[in-house]
């Protein structure tokens, strides 16, 4: 009981820990990956894990770029197809494609996306707002910022707007009703 005492005490002790201590390791860090010709990036603090593809198993009446779900640890979690999400070509996937699982409002979604590239720093002073088309286009409405590294030019995605509240708890709900059934 004692002892336990002295470790408690140590990790309460506030001299223990610098001012750095609070510093947000995942700012300005953003997931970056391929769909196409594209690099696009997320905000890292959305991103629990990068699968490999696994199996999916498809459910139906589902909105098109909802692939199924996936077992993740025995964990139902709907997969999204980002190619289809934007509306580009569908293609085969191959060993490269990968599953981002994020976690938005306490609900996870894998994004399937063509290829992961890298996690890289981009401070918030090397973002620039997203362009106002006045479009329609999906694409735009889903973009945050667009992120200069070096002479390139990196997508930054909204992942909050790219799986809406209203999306994400509809398919959330339905993926687990279909799954109970089967």
């Amino acid at each position: 009981m004692q002892e336990q005492a002295v470790i408690q005490r140590q990790f309460n002790d506030p001299t223990l820990y610098d001012e750095d201590d609070d510093f947000d390791t995942q700012a300005d860090k953003y997931l970056l990956f391929r769909i196409g010709k594209e690099i696009y990036g997320i905000d890292i603090k959305h991103v629990t894990e990068i699968i490999e593809l696994q199996k999916i198993t498809e459910i139906p009446d589902m909105p098109e770029y909802i692939n199924g779900v996936l077992n993740l640890r025995g964990k139902i979690i709907p997969a999204m197809d980002m190619r289809l999400r934007f509306h580009m070509e569908e293609r085969m996937y191959d060993s490269r494609t990968c599953i981002i699982i994020v976690n938005v409002n306490n609900k996870a979604i894998g994004l399937v996306v063509d290829t992961v590239a890298e996690v890289q720093d981009i401070p918030l002073e090397n973002i620039e707002p997203a362009p106002n088309f006045k479009s329609s286009n999906l694409k735009e409405r889903f973009i945050s910022g667009l992120a200069k590294s070096g002479d390139d030019v990196r997508i930054i995605l909204d992942v909050e707007k790219i799986i809406s509240q209203e999306n994400l708890k509809t398919v959330s709900d339905e993926s687990q009703t279909a799954t109970e059934k089967i």
